[in-house]
């Protein structure tokens, strides 16, 4: 097992180096907000980006909080209490592993993609194949500080002063403020994780193994540390099971998925499996999930000259930006006679006792595969324990098993259609089977059922408190009308 290190004295020295150019940038950020216009909407000053939603123009000035990026500090656990990290907001997870794994430590929740920002991730929500006994990234959030739609730079915690503004930040998408430091839990990591890959031929009988894994948090006898899953058809799907391990179990090397060998393809050939730690947690970034496919990037000829760090989750999403911005493949594609396309990128969490009607409802509807599945469960100990819904702007049930079902690409639009047709269907699907989906990506809702979905009723007098003046889109017109 890896064994967190003990800081020595220069460790020390410097971690207070940190803190107090830390503080030092939280009043550079109060100053800087207090300098943007104050009658043009607020706006982060990001270069990247992992929504899928198209925003509105502006001409104003972007927040930097460029400063915010990094570990200020890691506090080693003591006495049963678990270890923490004081980390900046727009810290990205690839920047979180690389600086905490040298220390013996991961974040409780790695979401998939390298980019993503622990603040993005917590206001935004985020979810891996350790979400099914971890939860979601906030629920191991202990503490924030936000810099709040009136100026003000304030510390909620569950149960001070702020704590309705801790309990609605999950899901506001930047709407209530931005997180600039956040206090988290770690765990420990080790160097490898051994993966199974288990075939199953009904859709049945994998979510009831998935029931089985959320309860016992084993298989066959042997611990599950990381639960997730892949459907290639109705009668083809694969759960894989990961558990830390300290060796590689037989292997001659750690299997490396990084360059010419593709994750998700050695699910369907290799019943078991090891990835030192740091490629397992990348595992769906180099190919964006199987998404890499659309750019060539999966064609042997095409991968051999791509170059091998640039085969990552960001260049395919630039490209994407890319082509959002100037529609050169759909114009193309109208030159030759082909219909237009719907997006239809989407992330929902599904009760887990209707998931298996869910996919197949969705495979059988709208033509997109693979489909990814992963489990996922409310923290039992986490915040607001007696709470059935602690977290109101994304109301999962505490005591309720979900999957999260993830589908990203496009789809014809039919004659006699519209875009957003098949995107509103499975809006209507996810609702009906009391589900919620994500709002990285497009949403269609109208106003009242956004709200009724979202925690409208909550949400309302927190932005009035911490955002008097409207300073930040509301949380509906971020989601649905891209502003």
């Amino acid at each position: 097992m890896t064994t967190p290190q003990v800081a020595s004295a220069a460790d020390r020295h410097a971690s207070l180096d940190r803190v107090h150019e830390h503080e030092r940038a939280i009043e550079q950020a109060k100053r800087a907000y207090a300098a943007l216009p104050p009658d043009r909407p607020v706006r982060l000053a990001k270069r990247t980006s992992n929504l899928f939603r198209t925003r509105s123009a502006t001409d104003a000035p972007g927040l930097d909080l460029s400063a915010f990026r990094g570990v200020v500090e890691v506090r080693p656990g003591r006495s049963g209490e678990p270890a923490t990290a004081l980390v900046g907001g727009l810290t990205t997870y690839e920047q979180l592993v690389d600086e905490l794994l040298p220390h013996g430590y991961v974040p409780l929740v790695v979401p998939q993609l390298r980019t993503i920002t622990i603040g993005g991730a917590v206001t935004g929500l985020g979810i891996e194949a350790a979400s099914f006994r971890n939860g979601l990234p906030h629920e191991s959030v202990l503490q924030m500080r936000i810099l709040t739609g009136d100026g003000e730079v304030v510390t909620a915690t569950p149960d001070g002063e702020h704590a309705d503004l801790f309990r609605t930040f999950p899901n506001s998408y930047g709407s209530l403020g931005y997180a600039l430091d956040l206090l988290i839990e770690l765990e420990p990591a080790r160097p490898y994780v051994a993966l199974r890959h288990v075939r199953f031929d009904s859709l049945e009988a994998l979510t009831g193994a998935v029931g089985d894994v959320m309860a016992s948090q084993t298989w066959d006898g042997d611990r599950v540390d990381f639960l997730d899953g892949v459907v290639f058809s109705a009668r083809e799907a694969y759960l894989t099971l990961g558990r830390w391990t300290d060796t590689l179990e037989g292997q001659a090397r750690p299997s490396d998925y990084t360059g010419e060998e593709i994750f998700y393809r050695s699910i369907q050939s290799r019943r078991t499996d090891v990835l030192t730690a740091h490629d397992y947690l990348w595992r769906w970034d180099t190919d964006w999930f199987w998404c890499s496919r659309a750019f060539g990037a999966q064609n042997p000829t095409i991968r051999r000259l791509w170059p091998r760090d640039r085969l990552r989750s960001d260049v395919y999403w630039k490209i994407v930006a890319f082509e959002n911005r100037h529609r050169v493949m759909a114009r193309i594609d109208r030159l030759r006679g082909l219909p237009d396309r719907e997006r239809v990128v989407q992330d929902v969490e599904i009760p887990l006792e209707h998931t298996a009607e869910f996919v197949e409802w969705f495979l059988r509807e709208v033509p997109i595969e693979p489909v990814w599945l992963c489990p996922v469960k409310l923290r039992p100990e986490g915040y607001a324990a007696a709470d059935d819904t602690p977290w109101p702007l994304y109301p999962m049930r505490r005591d309720e098993p979900y999957v999260n079902v993830g589908f990203w690409s496009t789809v014809a639009i039919e004659p006699g259609a519209v875009d957003g047709d098949v995107n509103r269907r499975i809006e209507g699907e996810v609702t009906r089977l009391g589900g919620h989906k994500s709002l990285y990506s497009d949403a269609y809702y109208d106003e009242t059922t956004f709200a009724a979905l979202y925690g409208g009723t909550q949400y309302a007098p927190v932005k009035h408190r911490y955002d008097p003046r409207g300073r930040f889109p509301t949380l509906y017109e971020k989601a649905v009308q891209a502003r």
